[in-house]
């Protein structure tokens, strides 16, 4: 008798999912009252259901007793078949609050199914990860011999005729540009969105990195930011490391939005203004988005010219000149220098003759941090249209020096920086655009590609930043799906400031762009140090045109083939001797597969 109550029970459940599922008329936007009355008739067909369930248990007691003194068959259940109302569209029966009778029921709105997650995503907790980067194989073929990889070196690594590098050509291939990324985001509500971005590639070297068997090279940390984003304020704050606010946005200023070149090379095309390095920033935008405004404080980092720093300076005698931190007793710059390449040149004038004499060094790299006091500063605005993205921006430096002598010191600060902007217009919405930037000021050389120098050493010591500007073209076209092409032209030109200071008879020639500095020796291959090659570059251009072509793409991702070729001409300025000139020609090929996109 027990089973046939749990049948009837069974049967009874049955019925209300059947009525529930009973398909009815849409819910009227009125529909309070209706939902009130709903709930009010299941509330009633609940106890009702508890009052029969009462009663067949009742009964169930009364045919025990029976059966224990005859056996007799039970009667059929009787079979219960209520009525329930309508189920609204967009609602549901879920379990009542704690508290209320056992099996109540309430009628709440139904929750919407979650959205489809992109490809390469998944979902921790509340936290949504995708994953990003390609597998990259480039080939690289130079007319002169940089002694590098795949990020060219457009200023002092492209050698003169003094080189044996400048008669050789360069081909290598390398797999260092493929990248790995992921991007965390997580929306603790609904104005609020967090994100975590890290990316790496492997163009990083260390004393075992090589080209011999294994092809080892270390990762090395692109980019590795958080931001907090707050939509109902218009608000972003952004901390790690980042590509500088300097460089050009396609979209405000988007941290994922960056308006990269399109060139198989890593280093991009000389013109093109940035640096990636750790920095706090804030953003607000304005106008729904339409307007931004943007500071940022950025890690510093100065590069001096190292030319025939006399050691008399500013009174002080013997002196050591440190700008680097920890202070060491010469210039360093921060770059790779070729081996048996000047270092210094030193430049005397005695009775109106020069004599110079460059001194060579074995050292291969020097990786001197400068000895800052502050951060960058960057404050930037932009504006988006239709038909464009406009930036404007303005870049504030402090550069740092001691001189030291024996029992007293000098220490020395100088202001540098600029300003600048960039426009990307879209000539033909998703089909061609034009884009054009640059900076001007002094001492803004670190954020130019070519790397040219900030400043060097003035009359009285302290830190002489060097005039500079920055300029770049481009011409990006799409004219099929698959197929994108672009052209470059960019330029980096700086001025010469120099000193002469005069010693027990003799003066010393040096700063920058000396016209003292003697240049007899670059147009020499293998020149004795007597004749020396001082070259301090003047100008840097280059054109590059390439293409990209996608021949496979979907849900599997995106497997492309590129090339790109690049013209570079680099001058100094004149000394003594003939003025030289050296250029290069560059060939690029790329095969990546972007597993994510």
């Amino acid at each position: 008798m027990g089973l046939r109550l749990s049948r009837s029970t069974l049967m009874l459940a049955s019925a209300l999912a059947c009525s529930l599922a009973r398909p009815g008329p849409a819910l009227a936007q009125d529909g309070s009252a209706q939902l009130g009355s709903i709930e009010k008739q299941i509330q009633a067909l609940q106890a009702e259901l508890r009052r029969m369930k009462s009663e067949m248990a009742s009964r169930n007691r009364e045919l025990r007793a029976a059966q224990s003194q005859r056996s007799i068959t039970p009667p059929p259940a009787t079979q219960l078949a209520p009525v329930m109302p309508q189920i609204p569209a967009g609602y549901a029966l879920v379990p009542a609050s704690p508290g209320s009778a056992p099996g109540s029921v309430v009628l709440a709105r139904a929750e919407p199914p979650p959205p489809k997650l992109p490809i390469g995503t998944f979902r921790v907790g509340a936290v949504d990860v995708q994953l990003g980067g390609f597998l990259d194989a480039s080939t690289i073929y130079r007319s002169r011999n940089e002694v590098t990889d795949l990020s060219s070196n457009f200023n002092t690594a492209v050698p003169f005729r003094n080189s044996p590098l400048y008669h050789e050509n360069e081909f290598r291939e390398t797999a260092r540009a493929t990248r790995i990324s992921a991007a965390a985001t997580a929306r603790p509500d609904e104005d609020t969105k967090l994100m975590a971005f890290v990316a790496i590639d492997f163009q990083g070297a260390s004393p075992s990195s090589n080209s011999v068997q294994t092809n080892g090279f270390e990762p090395r940390i692109r980019e590795g930011w958080v931001t907090y984003d707050r939509s109902d304020l218009g608000l972003e704050v952004l901390g790690g490391q980042m590509w500088s606010l300097v460089t050009m946005d396609k979209i405000g200023v988007n941290p994922t939005q960056i308006n990269l070149p399109l060139t198989i090379d890593q280093n991009y095309v000389p013109g093109f203004n940035y640096t990636r390095q750790p920095q706090i920033r804030v953003a607000k935008s304005f106008g729904g988005g339409q307007y931004w405004l943007a500071a940022s404080a950025e890690n510093p980092q100065a590069s001096f010219s190292n030319t025939s720093i006399p050691s008399s300076i500013n009174g002080y005698t013997g002196a050591s000149l440190n700008v680097t931190n920890p202070g060491i007793g010469s210039l360093g710059n921060g770059s790779n220098t070729p081996v048996n390449a000047c270092t210094a040149v030193t430049t005397t004038i005695v009775a109106g003759k020069a004599t110079s004499v460059c001194t060579t060094s074995a050292t291969t790299a020097t990786g001197n941090f400068s000895d800052d006091l502050a951060p960058d500063l960057v404050v930037k605005a932009t504006a988006d249209y239709n038909m464009a993205h406009l930036e404007a921006f303005g870049l504030g430096r402090l550069f740092h020096d001691r001189i030291s002598e024996l029992g007293t010191g000098q220490s020395n600060t100088t202001f540098g920086g600029g300003g600048g902007g960039a426009a990307l217009v879209h000539v033909v919405p998703k089909m061609l655009d034009f884009q054009a930037s640059g900076i001007v000021g002094t001492g803004i050389g670190r954020y130019g590609t070519a790397q040219l120098p900030d400043a060097t050493i003035g009359s009285d010591g302290k830190p002489a930043t060097l005039p500079e500007y920055t300029a770049l073209i481009g011409l990006i076209g799409h004219p099929d799906p698959k197929l994108d092409v672009y052209g470059y032209l960019g330029t980096e030109q700086i001025r010469r400031r120099y000193f002469n200071a005069e010693n027990a008879g003799k003066l010393t020639a040096y700063g920058y762009g000396n016209p003292s500095y003697s240049n007899i020796g670059c147009e020499i291959e293998l020149a004795p140090s007597t004749e020396p090659c001082t070259a301090n570059t003047s100008g840097i251009v280059e054109g590059t045109v390439g293409a990209y072509y996608k021949f496979l793409h979907g849900s599997y991702g995106t497997m492309q083939v590129g090339a790109q070729y690049a013209y570079l001409h680099r001058s100094v300025f004149q000394g003594i001797g003939r003025t030289p000139q050296t250029d290069e020609n560059t060939v690029l090929l790329s095969f990546r597969y972007y597993p994510f996109q």
